[in-house]
């Protein structure tokens, strides 16, 4: 019993800055609803990703880190009780330099049939990671993908 949702995306950039934007406050704020991570980046580390207002969004554990190729986080939302409910899920991103660009593989997963989360991170990732290729190739992002949504 599980539920996952599989994304890929290419993004013609440094594989060290695409890994970079990923984590990097400066850069997540841009394309990912005006979010920020904390966390030291060490296995066994505390994560959060943090809303603009100061509350938790999604909180977890780093489960392993290899820069600049792979994380993968235990993920666990907060700010949504039916969806807190769920348990945790994993989240691995993996990067590949082919060529000029960077292969972007990311799986998002959880022990569970059916999942609401799972259902949520598929409608909000491929925009997640639209802004970040949009923001790493452009230097600009789009409307929506930098702002939490207001409600």
């Amino acid at each position: 019993m599980s539920d996952r949702f599989f994304y890929v995306t290419y993004i013609r950039a440094p594989q060290e800055g695409v890994f970079r934007a990923l984590l990097e406050p400066e850069f997540t704020r841009r394309y990912w609803s005006g979010t920020h991570q904390e966390c030291d980046w060490k296995v066994g580390s505390p994560w959060k990703l943090m809303i603009p207002d100061g509350r938790v969004a999604d909180f977890g554990t780093v489960l392993a880190y290899d820069p600049p190729r792979r994380f993968m986080l235990e993920w666990r939302n907060h700010f949504l009780p039916e969806l807190e409910a769920e348990g945790p899920s994993r989240l691995t991103v993996e990067l590949e330099t082919l060529g000029d660009a960077v292969r972007v593989t990311l799986v998002h997963e959880i022990d569970r049939d059916n999942s609401r989360l799972i259902a949520g991170v598929a409608q909000g990732w491929p925009m997640i990671l639209s802004g970040l290729k949009t923001l790493l190739e452009t230097g600009e992002t789009f409307a929506g993908a930098d702002k939490w949504p207001a409600g």
